[in-house]
């Protein structure tokens, strides 16, 4: 039996924070404050839901159970470990000001725990990350305003973007340049949810109204030719993430996903996982699923991870070491 090839560094740009929580952590926490679990997971310790409604309320009861730093500290530092342990090397988490508030802690102490988890997994393992605020485009326009002028008023200097989360449906992209605004006035990279649960239109939208470099998912810009155009002409990113569309009924299994045909019409793609244990999965296993799929080459996986490290919201000289090791990883491994 021949051994398997050693893995090709990976990135990642699209990951809810509360949503990497797997469920040990929170069977632990639960523990901790005395919660029952009724209903959370299933008779194989997996998160229980069966469509996006029971999603959200899972998603939610989870999320509650991160009360204080030192717990939001031990949600980061896993994650990232687990990232790493995968043959990640960089990886980016989205924070949101709403879940510190309902957590009862003020979002500088919310932020500087996640960096805090952040700092001690690069010391274990040399992953770099980053955080990217965000605000949620269902509590309305003043809502997603507060979270740009928490995210300003409050520098980390792990906290490089600032994007837009939620109901895409919900709320339309010219309610929230005001706090775009006072994001990229303050040198924050931009990204937005579109083209997920909402179709073109949505993607155009966001397009039209917020200078974003990146989409989150954005696949769905697939179904129209002109949008796609534009996509591959502004040189927009798309954070695109197969196991969650797959997971959430938009497709019905991988083989029906877009991600190719967008890479084959000149989109930069790159792969993530969204909220990994809630769909079973890891930013592993979607690097080596769509590869299986569609028959993705190691040079192909080395440029997926190459255009997330080119679209992240760091530093160049970041950048600059991260491309690095990626080529040195690929020269070691030819």
């Amino acid at each position: 039996m021949f051994p398997k090839p050693p893995v090709v560094p990976r990135a990642e740009l699209h990951c809810h924070m509360e949503g990497a929580a797997p469920p040990s952590l929170v069977i632990k926490l639960a523990e901790r404050y005395g919660v029952a679990l009724d209903g959370l997971l299933d008779a194989n310790g997996n998160y229980s839901w069966h469509d996006f409604t029971t999603f959200l309320k899972t998603y939610d009861v989870a999320s509650s159970l991160f009360r204080s730093q030192d717990d939001f500290v031990l949600l980061a530092e896993t994650y990232f470990n687990m990232l790493a342990a995968e043959g990640a090397i960089y990886g980016e988490v989205f924070i949101s000001p709403d879940h510190a508030v309902r957590s009862g802690m003020s979002y500088k102490s919310y932020m500087d725990a996640i960096g805090e988890g952040i700092a001690r997994a690069h010391a274990a393992s040399g992953i770099e990350g980053r955080m990217i605020a965000t605000g949620v485009r269902h509590f309305g326009a003043k809502s997603v305003e507060l979270a740009a002028k928490e995210a300003v008023m409050n520098p980390h200097p792990l906290m490089t973007g600032f994007g837009l989360a939620g109901d895409e449906r919900e709320g339309h992209p010219a309610n929230f340049q005001r706090a775009f605004r006072l994001a990229e006035e303050a040198g924050l990279g931009l990204t937005a949810h579109a083209g997920e649960f909402g179709g073109p239109e949505s993607v155009k939208a966001v397009l039209d109204f917020l200078k974003v470099k990146r989409l989150g998912h954005g696949v769905r810009a697939v179904e129209d030719d002109a949008v796609v155009d534009r996509i591959v002409d502004k040189g927009i990113t798309l954070e695109v993430c197969p196991g969650s569309n797959v997971a959430l009924g938009l497709y019905e299994n991988l083989r029906f996903h877009p991600v190719n045909i967008l890479r084959q019409k000149g989109a930069r793609i790159t792969i993530s996982s969204d909220d990994p244990p809630f769909f079973r999965t890891t930013l592993g296993h979607e690097y080596a699923e769509a590869s299986r799929v569609f028959g993705w080459t190691r040079e192909v996986q080395r440029e997926l991870t190459a255009n997330a490290i080119r679209a992240a919201f760091c530093d160049e000289a970041t950048k600059n070491a991260l491309m690095t090791r990626l080529d040195a990883a690929m020269q070691n491994t030819r």
